[in-house]
């Protein structure tokens, strides 16, 4: 069965859902459509123009796989957690043996994995497929991360292809794996994207808080950058937020919106599943926690008066120079962290993800789409020395030419009281990697004298006590 050959479903009409329909109806495709709030489906139908003939109202779950002949592809765009386990529930009973359900959403890959295996009992196939780009990107073409069986992604590649993004005619599609892999990958994207943003965030609250420079100001910085080594597209939607203006007020937008964040869910999930598998998310964990603080607005506002010290307001010397150059040092090594946690989930769930690849799909349609990528996927597939994307010739020549940069910025803004805590834990994270001898030999000591949890010696196999003991 191809996708070309199946009729197509799709449960979840909100803002994602419309622009994927929208999508999938502009390449040929007719599709029924379902979603709990029913007005949504007729906006999107009358709004669709001539797109209007190719998209069908259910009225209920029942009444959309009637109106599908088999075999069908239902895609879930439903809220993560509960909403999709209801929605399968509700699936499994009506759709026959070759019938499909495609998780479009941000699902935990654990409960893909358990979804796969059920769905998978009762006869029917699945797919976990992490989908990136925003309302934007599901209209006119995401970056998609697939996982389930092969062969499963094959029957419905055709579509996907036409449905990316492309880069240089490349779809930004691909199967990575079995069951959760692609939400797997999904999740660490957004990680990676957690940790991005905030440290834009830390270079627009220096600019700001250190140096006093109003948003109008800031804008064409990150506009310059956008055409060098930054050139990214979060960097140029600062520029486009940064330079908007608020209809109401006639102020900056940016200096209407109150400071205040919350999350969804797959940045934690980066920093809980590297944790579990024994790697260093430091980068995104700083990020992660950087909206938590943020959401303590009331107790933040409390505490400015009461703990800043008297005096002047600060004043950071720091040239823009060294703020790109810690920005663009600060986005190698969070591109580094989520790779090496990538290589840790393929081996231990034997996924055999393609390094590379991943790095192309992220090229177009998604959210952390920037120029490193090819010279990343590039990197990849050369002869990488321990796998680490630190240690090759190009990214080890940028992080030594730029990281006098990201050092001064940390110190000045500490120095400062201006809070960085991405851009300073992707320093200590790069000095704690090319220290040959750290300082966890004490931290084994210690442990060894009250818990008797024994060392490795430099000069002898085997495990050793101290003379503590």
């Amino acid at each position: 069965m191809k996708m070309a050959q199946a009729s197509m479903g799709l449960i979840g009409v909100g803002t994602m859902g419309s622009a994927l329909a929208l999508n999938i109806a502009e390449n040929g495709h007719d599709i029924t459509l379902w979603n709990l709030d029913p007005s949504t489906v007729d906006a999107l139908i009358n709004d669709a123009g001539e797109l209007a003939s190719k998209l069908t109202k259910s009225d209920s779950i029942e009444d959309l796989v009637a109106k599908m002949a088999p075999p069908r592809a239902i895609i879930l765009l439903v809220p993560a957690g509960k909403p999709v386990d209801m929605s399968i529930d509700a699936l499994l009973p009506l759709l026959s043996p070759g019938d499909t359900i495609i998780d479009g959403g941000n699902s935990d890959f654990r409960e893909t994995q358990a979804r796969t295996a059920k769905v998978e009992a009762a006869g029917l196939a699945y797919l976990g497929v992490g989908v990136s780009g925003g309302a934007e990107g599901a209209r006119h073409g995401p970056s998609m991360m697939a996982g389930g069986t092969a062969k499963t992604y094959a029957d419905f590649e055709p579509v996907l292809q036409a449905i990316a993004a492309k880069f240089e005619g490349d779809p930004c599609v691909a199967h990575l794996g079995p069951d959760g892999a692609g939400h797997f990958v999904k999740t660490v994207h957004n990680g990676i994207e957690y940790a991005d943003m905030q440290m834009i965030a830390e270079a627009y609250g220096i600019f700001r808080d250190g140096k006093g420079l109003a948003a109008s100001e800031i804008a064409p910085i990150f506009r310059r950058w956008n055409e060098g080594a930054l050139d990214s597209y979060m960097i140029g939607v600062t520029a486009d937020v940064l330079s908007a203006t608020d209809p109401k007020t006639g102020s900056a937008m940016i200096d209407m919106i109150v400071d205040k964040a919350g999350q969804k869910g797959t940045g934690r999930w980066t920093v809980i599943e590297a944790i579990r598998m024994g790697q260093s998310a430091s980068i995104i964990e700083a990020a992660v926690g950087a909206r938590v603080l943020s959401s303590e607005k009331e107790t933040r506002v409390a505490a400015e008066p009461l703990l800043s010290p008297a005096g002047e307001d600060p004043v950071v010397v720091i040239d823009e120079q060294d703020i790109e150059s810690a920005l663009i040092t600060g986005r190698v090594l969070a591109y580094a962290q989520g790779f090496r946690i990538l290589l840790a989930a393929s081996d231990e769930f034997e996924w055999s993800l393609d390094y590379a690849r991943i790095a192309e799909i992220w090229r177009a349609g998604c959210i952390i789409r920037s120029s490193m990528l090819d010279d990343i996927a590039s990197a990849f597939r050369s002869d990488l020395p321990h796998g680490r994307l630190i240690l090759s010739d190009h990214f080890s020549k940028i992080l030594t030419d730029n990281v006098g940069g990201l050092r001064r910025v940390v110190a000045g803004a500490a120095l400062a009281g201006i809070p960085v805590p991405s851009l300073s834990a992707a320093l200590a994270w790069f000095d704690t990697i090319r220290k040959a001898r750290g300082f966890t030999d004490l931290t084994q000591a210690q442990r060894d004298y009250f818990g008797a949890h024994s060392f490795k010696r430099t000069d002898e196999e085997g495990n050793h006590h101290g003379p503590w003991h």
